[in-house]
């Protein structure tokens, strides 16, 4: 229903009620009708299948199945690690989910807890949750608006509904019937929404709707919408079903040809069984767990906050950025752009060109004094945002207001109210007086003493307002005695009109780089506002967001005008949004999610939290945002600077390119033992490895490097290329390659190992397959540091904790060769010196041939 444009006669007659209120009877029987003034929430589910959920994963159902098989064959120990590496993952991900739903919880403490309502015709204070509609409601300043209410009866009455509209002032609202329907919420100033604040001034007004049918109540209804995937989750998804098929695949045919070879189908089927079981990267899961957290540390460190840690890397894959403007690409900080004094339109930034000039002077002057601007103790200004911004830019060039109050004391004033659009401050000046008067241009052009000059000072507002500034006039009139009344029917006419200024929420600086930063990356800022177009498109277009005709700005009732396929075609060219609503937002992110997208949504308000809790990572304001939006999001701008962002953009990056040299490290060394125990027997030669070996290298030798990884500094380029695409396999790149041929040679040289150890009577050649099985995954986790640099290139000490990691590995190995009471537990006998040298030879072949391979890739340019 579009309450705003019905007359209020109509809204009695459907809401069964008058501007005297309804009766207690009929509240009861509207009660009944219509339910409590409350938001419900949608189905809850317990703490237990929370828990139970995070055990549903492929890769997590995997490794319990590798855990159980490992018991059975009796290695508790592989199977006691695996299990808790499964239960830690499974307490992240449940404590995640359990902070997620509280975004509901958070909209619900918004609401008003008592309303002040008229029932038999009498004032009285009721629980809010007992309005109905066809109730009166009393409105005062420092009010939560109850419901949603339309306004009968309104004495200069201003609320604050940023968290609801994105609008960043306190809105004037009226009485009158407003055309429309398309109208966005922000416009319709007769209306007042459950949830905003009162400001300013007093009101009455009939609510028309309450509960979830509530403009705050529909935003609850989107919070209720699943979550999505993050990429990662979906790779990994993907990357545990491959995996999964690949091992059954090896372990039916290394079975298979057991069997065909003679050996005991037992025997055969266990020792499948334990393959399949050094397989599973066991380590993977909490290593990425591992990686993340870190990540999300660095990214503390430069304001962003990270609620939910898959979205550390989530923004690795971010193609588009939708953000809010004020406070984010802005300053949230209105400011003096430029000013018409009659003869010249002046930036602020050239005015002291003009200061002799005497019309510049009383402009400053008037900009100075005709203001309730304060100072805090500390100096800063306190007061209205617009006022703040005159009485600033007044004094930035010398007309400080508490010096001009000397020579020009206030002894009166008529405040601003929302009939007269304008304030008028009287002051002493020498034996006289002067009232300077600011409001808006119109209003103030129908006052002057100049009419023929109206023409020039009304086409320069205009041309002022057409590059996005809210425009303001200044005035004044001299008095050599003041009226026995003042009133503004004898003070503000007959002015003289000395100048207009525009003013804007600056951009902030470092956006703009950004800006260029993102596109250069191929990801494609968007605006999202609620301010007005103009304002907007000036923005936009001075941080680069807007630079072509290609590049669309649209306004939310041109958005509510298209149909479905017309959206769906211009999505991908649309720059800017100006004045949408809640379900706007929501429906843009689905719209550029529907085009195959990864979405970041930015936002402060209420109104937000339906689309930073849809996108794949939403991002909340830590200094202006609501608890709602911080709720619903994923990561949390501790300085709400655009800015921040894109840091975290490359820091996703970073995690994400590392998490890749973890899955092609681990798999690789998992690869190397599949094909160690598998070619040995293929070629005559006695089972190389016991199961003690295979743990401590899944343990020792996968754990410490690839955790390690995670500190590996971006590659120089990682800013400059496209996002990995939403379809892209975590094989990627060749990383699937990579693994098997690698893999196969690290168990080439462990079986040639064996071969010439055993033929030169070698009593260690266990020993020796082992030392060159772990020192071969060293070499190989060095190679990998970069895709294509070479480590000479990169230098060994630009990552120390990995260098540190690869000695301790070593050391650790080594210590299971000549530490005597290790020898037992591990099998191993100490190696001669040529032995070890021999080993440390032979696992340098890896590091050879990874290098060589980069060689090849740099040439190709990949």
């Amino acid at each position: 229903m579009n309450w705003h444009s019905l007359p209020l006669k109509k809204i009695h007659e459907l809401l069964g009620s008058s501007p005297s209120g309804l009766t207690s009877i009929h509240a009861k029987e509207h009660l009944a009708q219509y339910g409590p003034n409350e938001l419900e929430e949608g189905k809850k589910r317990p703490w237990w299948k929370l828990l139970l959920h995070q055990f549903t994963d492929f890769m997590i159902l995997v490794l319990m199945v590798a855990a159980v098989v490992a018991g059975l064959v009796g290695d508790a120990t592989d199977a006691i690690v695996i299990l808790i590496i499964v239960f830690v993952n499974a307490i992240i991900g449940f404590v995640q989910e359990y902070r997620a739903e509280k975004a509901m919880d958070a909209l619900r403490h918004l609401a008003a807890h008592t309303a002040v309502v008229v029932r038999d015709g009498q004032p009285s204070h009721i629980p809010a949750v007992e309005l109905v509609p066809g109730d009166v409601v009393v409105l005062e300043a420092g009010n939560v608006v109850p419901a949603d209410v339309r306004l009968f009866e309104v004495h200069n009455l201003r609320v604050e509904e940023a968290s609801l509209t994105g609008e960043s002032e306190a809105v004037e609202k009226h009485r009158d019937v407003l055309s429309g329907d398309d109208l966005p919420l922000g416009d319709r100033k007769n209306m007042g929404y459950k949830g905003t604040f009162v400001t300013y001034g007093r009101a009455k007004g009939m609510v028309v709707a309450t509960g979830m049918n509530t403009e705050l109540g529909k935003i609850a209804r989107m919070l209720q919408e699943e979550d999505t995937e993050t990429p990662l989750q979906k790779r990994l998804t993907v990357f545990g079903k491959k995996l999964s098929y690949i091992i059954l695949l090896i372990c039916a045919s290394y079975f298979t040809l057991g069997y065909l070879r003679g050996e005991q189908p037992l025997l055969m089927l266990l020792t499948a069984i334990s393959l399949a079981v050094a397989a599973i990267p066991e380590a993977l899961p909490a290593v990425i767990t591992i990686a993340l957290a870190l990540g999300a540390r660095r990214m503390v460190r430069q304001n962003a906050l990270v609620r939910r840690l898959p979205a550390v890397e989530t923004l690795g894959s971010v193609t588009y950025i939708c953000s809010d403007k004020t406070g984010t690409l802005t300053l949230n900080r209105m400011a003096v752009q430029e000013i018409f004094s009659g003869d010249a339109l002046i930036p602020l930034s050239e005015l002291n060109r003009y200061k002799e000039n005497e019309q510049t002077q009383w402009l400053l002057r008037a900009m100075a004094l005709c203001n309730d601007v304060a100072e805090s103790n500390d100096g800063q200004p306190l007061g209205d945002p617009t006022e703040i911004a005159f009485s600033v830019a007044a004094k930035d060039h010398l007309f400080v207001k508490k010096n001009l109050e000397k020579d020009y004391p206030r002894i009166a004033e008529l405040p601003f109210d929302s009939d007269r659009k304008c304030m008028t401050t009287i002051h002493r000046d020498g034996t006289g007086f002067v009232a300077f008067t600011k409001g808006a241009l119109d209003v103030l052009l129908e006052k002057i003493t100049q009419p023929s000059e109206a023409k020039k000072w009304a086409k320069q507002g205009d041309e002022m307002a057409g590059k996005g500034l809210r425009v303001l006039g200044f005035s004044m009139r001299r008095f050599e005695q003041l009226p026995i009344e003042i009133t503004h029917e004898t003070i503000e006419h007959g002015l003289t009109l000395i100048g207009t200024a525009g003013l804007i929420d600056p951009p902030r600086e470092e956006v703009k780089q950004a800006v260029h930063e993102c596109k250069t990356a191929g990801i494609r800022p968007v605006m999202i506002t609620g301010d007005y177009l103009l304002t907007a498109k000036n923005i936009a277009q001075r941080l680069g967001i807007v630079e072509s005709e290609n590049d669309l700005v649209v306004t939310g009732s041109q958005l509510a005008a298209m149909s479905e396929k017309e959206f769906e075609e211009k999505v991908e060219h649309i720059r800017v949004y100006a004045r949408v609503s809640p379900e706007q937002k929501l429906n843009i992110v689905k719209g550029l999610q529907a085009k195959g997208h990864f979405v970041a949504m930015t936002g402060d308000g209420v109104n937000d939290a339906p689309s930073l809790k849809r996108a794949d990572i939403g991002v909340a304001m830590g200094i202006t945002g609501t608890d709602v939006s911080k709720e619903a999001s994923d990561m949390i701008l501790l300085d709400d600077n655009f800015a921040t962002i894109v840091r975290a953009v490359k820091q996703g990056r970073r995690i994400f390119d590392n998490i890749r040299k973890f899955i092609k490290y681990i798999m690789t060394g998992n690869s190397g033992e599949i094909w160690t125990l598998v070619l040995a027997p293929l070629v005559g030669l006695p089972i190389p490895l016991l199961p003690i070996h295979i743990l401590w290298v899944n343990l020792v030798s996968d754990g410490l490097p690839s955790i390690a990884l995670a500190a590996e500094p971006s590659e120089k380029d990682i800013m400059k290329r496209p996002p990995r695409p939403a379809t892209e396999s975590v094989f990627a790149g060749g990383l699937g390659r990579h693994i098997i041929w690698v893999g196969l040679l690290i168990g080439l040289v462990c079986v040639a190992t064996q071969k010439v150890a055993i033929r030169l009577g070698a009593p260690h050649w266990q020993t020796m397959v082992f030392t060159v099985l772990s020192f071969s995954q060293m070499a190989h986790v060095l190679a990998i540091r970069s895709e294509t640099r070479s480590l000479f290139r990169q230098g060994l000490l630009s990552n120390l904790p990995l260098l540190g990691a690869v000695l301790l590995t070593c050391a650790l190995q080594l210590s299971t060769i000549y530490l005597p009471f290790l020898n037992p537990i591990f099998k191993t006998e100490p190696l001669t010196l040529y032995e070890l040298l021999a080993v440390l030879g032979a696992s340098s072949i890896v590091f050879v041939a990874v290098e060589v391979e980069k060689v090849f890739k740099r040439k190709r340019g990949t």
